[in-house]
């Protein structure tokens, strides 16, 4: 018996020398315009709500590969494993394909350098085939909530 306590006082300091886990999510709202014929530019805009406030985003980004067309993409979704608004600025990385002819569906898993990661989905809109590999920079336009 005395073996049982001795563990269980053992896991309770382990348990109690763990700092909790600051990481939040936030919620994020994106639309994206694109040009592109084999390298493609697009820019946006979008919101991040984080803890109760709104931040205004600005999205710049430019893929490379089989890509032809014109389109505008409304995403929402989540950025994960945030501490700080400021967390969601950086360069995403991203592989990934989508298609869309007048309208059709996106969307993307993408991670930056502080490990903030966006899963976002939604609508396309226009005329574009897309094979490629990308970056996408993302800035906070204001700190003021």
């Amino acid at each position: 018996m005395r073996g049982v306590h001795i563990v269980a006082l053992g896991l309770l300091a382990i348990c109690l020398s763990v700092p909790p886990s600051r990481a939040e999510t936030g919620f994020v709202r994106v639309i994206m315009t694109k040009r592109a014929l084999i390298i493609g530019t697009g820019e946006g805009t979008g919101t991040l709500t984080f803890l109760g406030h709104d931040y205004p985003l600005r999205i710049s980004g430019m893929s490379f590969g089989a890509t032809i067309g014109a389109s505008k993409t409304t995403l929402t979704g989540h950025a994960r494993n945030m501490g700080a608004p400021s967390d969601i600025e950086g360069t995403y990385a991203a592989v990934g394909s989508g298609s869309a002819l007048l309208l059709g569906a996106g969307g993307a898993h993408l991670k930056n350098e502080k490990g903030v990661e966006l899963l976002l989905g939604g609508v396309k809109v226009g005329a574009e085939m897309t094979v490629a590999v990308g970056g996408v920079t993302i800035s906070i336009l204001s700190q003021k909530p």
